[in-house]
């Protein structure tokens, strides 16, 4: 079994886990009943893998927390916010392929 490198967020966790991180901060909006988030999963449990070194990914369940995705205007899963020092510095919506993501992740992560 693959160790994850995927950290769970929560309403309660969130401040804490995001804001206080030295590292960029991957957060992954899903549900359980969404397809395209089941397809982005195994995709972000690599990215998690290979970028480790210089960001985290979380992953926060928007039916079982519900403040964060409304303090951040989620309209639509999945959802990707990539912060750093409290700031959101990009976003994708909707599934996108390890290529793409690694292509957007490398742009934000050399500023």
């Amino acid at each position: 079994m693959k160790i994850t490198k995927i950290i769970e967020l929560t309403d309660k966790n969130f401040k804490k886990e995001v804001f206080s991180s030295k590292k960029y901060v991957l957060v992954d909006f899903w549900a359980d009943w969404c397809g395209p988030c089941k397809i982005l999963s195994p995709i972000l449990e690599d990215i998690a893998n290979e970028y480790f070194e210089r960001m985290i990914v979380g992953k926060i369940n928007i039916d079982m927390n519900k403040k964060i995705p409304i303090k951040y205007s989620i309209k639509g899963i999945p959802t990707l916010l990539l912060f750093n020092k409290n700031q959101i510095v990009g976003t994708k919506i909707g599934v996108v392929s390890k290529m793409e993501l690694k292509n957007f992740l490398d742009k934000k992560l050399l500023h």
